[in-house]
């Protein structure tokens, strides 16, 4: 990384980067020329996400392509990819439902090293970035849920992981402006409790999963108890697990043979 200059440490530090030192590195090393530095270093400090800025973001040790309004991978989602592949094995059928730019489903399938990987997502600019990160890794579907997904795979999932929209629309405007002005509403409203799109997943997911298959869905420690119950009407058998330095909070339901 190329040592950060000054000028740009200022101009972020100022509009409240908290890492500007760090983040005016790495839009130095990546960028071209000084103009388009200039032209990036103005967007971070309107509020737009470093990672959509780069291009890139960090996920489990990889990069993947993000574009400009997408939701970007959360190091928090890292114990979803870390649950899953505790409770598969290599050659499973994978299924990362609300894909997003494809980032779970391929950390699974990097750790696994063999996998059936599908990824579905209503977002079209996320669908072209997970089909980037995926390509030649799996199949991305676009559509709402589980509607565009092949009917064949119905009851042969052995791990669906879903990082669906949780925040209450009564609390999209208390987030941070990186994510409420520049990622898709529908990557982060889950209705008034938050529970919208987690009922319907739930509701869904027995059809898919095969006999001893996983859903896991990420959630908030508030929220667990309710993600939990829902998970548990639909037949499965719950749990909540949570990781203190990730700030991760999921619940795993599994269907029992």
């Amino acid at each position: 990384m190329s040592p950060p200059d000054p000028v740009v440490v200022a101009r972020l530090r100022a509009a409240g980067c908290v890492f500007a030192e760090d983040e005016a590195g790495l839009l130095l090393a990546a960028a071209p020329s000084a103009a388009v530095l200039d032209g990036w270093v103005a967007r971070r400090v309107a509020g737009e996400p470093l990672e959509q800025v780069l291009g890139w973001a960090e996920f489990c040790g990889q990069r993947f392509a993000v574009e400009p309004g997408v939701f970007v991978p959360r190091r928090r989602t890292e114990l979803l990819v870390r649950s899953a592949v505790q409770l598969a094995r290599p050659g499973a059928v994978v299924l990362d439902l609300c894909c997003g730019v494809g980032a779970v489903g391929a950390a699974i399938a990097t750790a696994l090293g063999r996998v059936e990987l599908h990824a579905a997502d209503v977002d079209p600019a996320a669908v072209r970035c997970a089909r980037r990160n995926l390509a030649g890794r799996g199949a991305v579907h676009e559509g709402d849920l589980f509607a565009p997904l092949p009917a064949a795979l119905a009851g042969r999932v052995d791990v669906l992981v879903v990082n669906a929209p949780y925040v209450p629309t009564g609390a999209i405007a208390l987030m941070p402006p990186e994510a409420r002005d520049h990622e898709a509403r529908t990557a982060l409203d889950g209705g008034a409790d938050g529970l919208d799109v987690h009922r319907r997943v739930a509701a869904g997911a027995r059809r898919w999963l095969a006999p001893g298959g996983s859903l896991l869905i990420e959630t908030s420690r508030r929220q667990a108890p309710g993600t939990q119950d829902l998970v548990a009407a639909a037949g499965l058998t719950a749990r909540v697990v949570t990781d203190d330095d990730l700030d991760g909070t999921a619940v795993i339901g599994r269907l029992d043979p």
